[in-house]
């Protein structure tokens, strides 16, 4: 149970990496043209939105449980970025991508949508590394006492 933090986080991270990092740029390589890529990347991102919002939220209950899954210091500064990081999905999905489908200032929309996403991985790997790093010092902690 004290690595379901870990799992939620990486989750969320993973899911970023290989949607901006793989699948994306292969649509815009093997899709017939950049409108038809385009389309398919927007229900792409849109799916990722609720992924990390689901992880997000599992995470923050996880922090706040009675059992204590993560240690209070670190689900702390974790807190900051999940909550950061579902900010910038909401953002992205109910503020940007819209003006993106558009096809409204399509280079300015982008961009800074580009830009959040990439802020949004930065949080979630932020926290992987937090919960990793808490698990590990659990772990140390619970050998030292055996």
């Amino acid at each position: 149970m004290l690595q379901l933090p870990v799992w939620l986080a990486a989750a969320w991270a993973m899911s970023l990496s290989m949607l901006g990092l793989l699948v994306v740029p292969m649509l815009f390589v093997h899709l017939p043209t950049p409108a038809m890529a385009g389309q398919m990347a927007a229900k792409l991102f849109s799916a990722q939105t609720w992924i990390s919002v689901a992880c997000g939220a599992m995470l923050l209950i996880a922090f706040r449980s009675n059992r204590r899954l993560v240690p209070v210091e670190s689900a702390q500064v974790a807190t900051l970025f999940v909550v950061g990081g579902i900010l910038l999905a909401l953002m992205v999905e109910l503020a940007i991508a819209p003006r993106i489908v558009a096809r409204e200032n399509l280079a300015l929309w982008h961009r800074l949508g580009t830009g959040l996403f990439v802020v949004q991985w930065l949080c979630a790997l932020v926290v992987l590394r937090q919960m990793v790093s808490a698990l590990s010092s659990s772990n140390d902690t619970r050998d030292a006492q055996v």
